[in-house]
């Protein structure tokens, strides 16, 4: 069992209370009152941030709302459609009036898709340039300080050669380069020490993506072959995208989510 499920681990060893489920319906029915207390008492930032978060949730109550009322008004309307003959530029008519519907159908479900496939961190806190990078002055060149090196954790290929010094523009040091992450399945709730094979996108910069930073947020591929994952049609899956969800070089470990 996952770690922090203590009470979920109780309820299926011991049951829970009689009147559970009444106590819980009483809870939710004196919600609204707590909430407008609160909202009623706050003040200052937290208020600022309270209504914003309670104006996007009536927002998007206010637009189900009026979708699930489009789709009762705009029912098809057969009433006297058979009494007499109909004129040409009137055949099509009755189809009019569920395009709305279908176009509003269609939207729900691409949300739904959308929604589907979401990270599990969305946003992320951009990485500057001066965090990332270190500058390293070589030699002679006192004023000329080209080269960089790289301060966070990076992933780098098997086949990797390194420049020549003189042509190299950006270190990564030995002791910062991490091959392995400890993967999480959401569904399987259970976590896996798997090779990576690349990084697919670090929301950061490109750069930092083509030097295979590894940052909170990237998204890295990783070999699922050892877990036995098959497509549709049989065939086994050989790397699937996860996403950071740790700083790696704070922790020393690179720790991500499966995306499902």
């Amino acid at each position: 069992m996952p770690q922090h499920e203590y009470i979920e681990q109780h309820r299926k060893r011991h049951g829970e209370r009689l009147d559970a489920p009444e106590r819980k319906r009483k809870k939710e029915a004196r919600e609204v009152h707590r909430r407008a207390t609160f909202a009623r008492k706050v003040h200052g930032l937290r208020a600022k941030l309270h209504n914003k978060k309670r104006f996007k949730e009536k927002a998007t109550m206010r637009k189900t709302i009026a979708m699930h009322e489009e789709k009762e008004a705009r029912a098809r309307n057969d009433d006297g459609a058979n009494d007499g003959a109909v004129p040409a530029y009137l055949l099509d008519r009755e189809g009019v009036n569920r395009a709305k519907i279908l176009s509003n159908s269609i939207k729900q479900k691409r949300a739904e898709k959308a929604g589907k496939w979401s990270v599990p961190i969305p946003k992320v806190k951009p990485v500057a340039d001066d965090e990332m990078f270190r500058v390293q002055t070589t030699g002679k060149r006192k004023k000329k300080s080209w080269k960089r090196v790289v301060t966070k954790v990076t992933f780098v290929d098997e086949n990797f050669t390194r420049k020549p010094p003189k042509y190299e523009r950006f270190i990564r040091p030995s002791g910062l380069r991490m091959k392995k992450a400890h993967v999480t399945h959401p569904e399987l709730k259970a976590t896996f020490h798997l090779d990576i094979i690349g990084v697919k996108k670090n929301p950061s910069s490109s750069m930092y993506t083509s030097l295979g930073v590894v940052t909170k947020g990237t998204i890295i591929e990783v070999n699922v072959s050892e877990l036995g994952l098959v497509t549709t049609s049989g065939r086994v899956v050989w790397g699937k995208y996860a996403q950071v969800t740790n700083n790696p070089e704070l922790d020393g470990c690179i720790n991500a989510v499966l995306l499902v």
